[in-house]
C-alpha cells in the first residue's frame, strides 16, 4: 500500500474544519489592517533562497528539498514564503513605483528535518509581508495584527521581543561576539563553530545546553545599539505599552534566517512542548536590495498553521443549510431541482439514495444541517416538499414554486 511520505500529512476529518477556520480569520484580520492576497510559486530557483535566507543557515545548509529539472534548472521547493513574495515585489517593478504595498498569504512550505510534534516536512504558514514603511510604527502594527489574530483563536502567548541592530550598530557588535566566542576555544559545538565565521548572532540561538550555558555572559546586542536602533526600539515598547500588549525582552532572539535587522519578534505558546514558537518575524529592510531590487524598506510576520490547529478554541457548531433526499425513485429529479435552488444562497447536500424518513433525519444529522426536506410520492403529487427545522423542530409542507 503506497502512504504518504514521512512528514507529509494528510488533512482530514475535524482538522480540515479548524485549517479552513485558521485561514478564514486570519485572512480577515490581515484585510481589515489593509493587507490583500498574493500568491507565489511552490518552486522557485534555488539562488533565491541561497541569497536571501543565506547560505549559512541550517534551511539552505540542511533541509531544502533541492534538485535540478528537466530543463538543467537547480530549482527547490519554497522553504518559506518571504522570499519569494520579494522576488514577485521586484520582478513586478514594484520597488521602481514606491509608495506602500502589503500582501498576505498562506500555504505550503518544504524543509527536510527529522519530523516531531510540530514540525513537519511539508508544513503551512500564513504569513504578512510589508514594503516601504521605515517606520516602526510599522512594526507595531505587525505585532498587533499577530495579537489580533491569536485573540480572535482563542490562543494565549507569550510576546518576546529584542532588536538586532542594523549596518551601523552590528559591525561592531559582531566582533565582540566573535572574540567572545573564540574565547570560548573547542567547549563549543560543531554548529557554533561553523556559525562563527558565517553568522556569528546564530549561536545565541543554540539549543546545545552547554553552550547555552557558556553564552550568559556574551555581550548582548541590544547594549550595543546605535542611536537610531535604540531609538525606534524604546519607541516600539511603548506603542505596546500604549496598547496593552505585554513583552519580555529576549536578548538571544535572533531569528533563524540571516536577512532580518532592527525589530525581531516571536510569539510563544507553553502548551506545545518544546517547539514553543507559533509566530515570528521583524523588520528586513536591506533583503531587497540584496537581491538587486531598490532599496525598500520591509516587515512582516508568519504563522506556523500546524502547530496553532490543537490550540485553536473553535466556534460552537451551528446548524447550517440543507439536507435534501427522496422517499422513492421517482422523486429524485425533483430533489435535485429543489437543490439546484437552494444553492443560489446557502448550503445544499443531496442524498441520492431514496431512503425512509428516520434514515434521511439521520444523515441530516451528519452533516449537522438546519432543515432537512423531503419529497415522496404524496408531496410528488401535491406539488409540495416536507421540510423539517432541526433547531426548532417544527415541520412544514411548502409549494414547490415557493421553496
Amino acid at each position: 500500500m503506497i502512504q504518504s511520505l514521512r512528514g507529509m500529512n494528510d488533512i482530514l476529518s475535524e482538522d480540515y474544519e479548524r485549517f479552513e477556520f485558521f485561514i478564514s480569520t486570519a485572512s480577515t484580520v490581515a484585510k481589515r489592517y489593509g493587507f490583500h492576497y498574493i500568491e507565489t510559486p511552490l518552486l522557485e530557483e534555488t539562488a533565491l533562497f541561497k541569497r536571501s535566507v543565506g547560505e549559512s543557515s541550517d534551511i539552505v545548509g540542511k533541509e531544502m528539498y533541492q534538485f535540478t529539472d528537466k530543463g538543467g534548472n537547480d530549482v527547490c521547493l519554497r522553504p518559506e514564503g518571504t522570499a519569494g513574495v520579494v522576488r514577485a515585489f521586484i520582478q513586478h517593478k514594484l520597488d521602481k513605483k514606491g509608495g506602500i504595498h502589503r500582501f498576505y498569504y498562506h500555504g505550503p512550505m518544504f524543509r527536510y528535518e527529522r519530523p516531531q510534534k510540530g514540525r513537519l516536512r511539508e508544513f503551512h504558514q500564513f504569513g504578512v509581508e510589508s514594503f516601504g514603511v521605515a517606520s516602526v510604527y510599522e512594526d507595531a502594527l505587525m505585532i498587533m495584527m499577530v495579537a489580533d489574530i491569536l485573540k480572535e483563536l482563542g490562543i494565549g502567548y507569550r510576546l518576546k521581543l529584542n532588536s538586532l541592530g542594523d549596518q551601523h550598530c552590528m559591525p561592531a557588535y559582531r566582533d565582540k561576539l566573535v572574540g567572545f566566542i573564540e574565547s570560548c576555544g573547542d567547549a563549543i559545538c560543531e554548529d557554533c563553530q561553523r556559525r562563527k565565521s558565517t553568522n556569528p548572532i546564530r549561536v545565541l540561538d543554540c539549543k546545545n545546553e552547554k553552550c547555552q550555558s557558556l553564552y550568559t555572559d556574551a555581550p548582548k546586542l541590544i547594549n550595543n545599539l546605535c542611536e537610531g536602533c535604540q531609538s525606534d526600539f524604546d519607541t516600539l515598547k511603548s506603542i505596546l505599552d500604549q496598547h496593552a500588549i505585554a513583552y519580555e525582552i529576549d536578548t538571544n532572539l535572533v531569528r533563524g534566517l540571516d536577512y532580518y535587522s532592527k525589530t525581531a519578534f516571536e510569539f510563544v505558546s507553553d502548551n506545545i512542548g518544546s517547539q514553543s514558537a507559533i509566530a515570528g518575524g521583524g523588520r528586513y529592510d536591506r533583503l531587497i536590495e540584496f537581491l538587486d531590487g531598490k532599496s525598500t524598506p520591509a516587515v512582516g510576520f508568519a504563522l506556523g498553521i500546524e502547530r496553532l490547529l490543537e490550540l485553536i478554541v473553535m466556534p460552537e457548531s451551528v446548524r447550517e443549510g440543507y439536507y435534501l433526499g427522496a422517499l422513492d425513485e421517482e422523486s429524485l429529479p425533483l430533489v435535485l431541482k429543489a437543490a439546484e435552488s437552494v444553492r443560489r444562497t446557502q448550503k445544499a447536500v443531496v442524498e441520492y439514495d431514496p431512503k425512509k424518513l428516520q434514515n434521511h433525519l439521520k444523515g441530516a444529522d451528519r452533516i449537522n444541517a438546519r432543515y432537512c426536506a423531503i419529497i415522496g410520492e404524496n408531496e410528488r403529487a401535491n406539488h409540495t416538499i416536507w421540510v423539517k427545522d432541526l433547531v426548532e423542530k417544527s415541520e412544514s409542507l411548502i409549494p414547490m414554486s415557493q421553496f
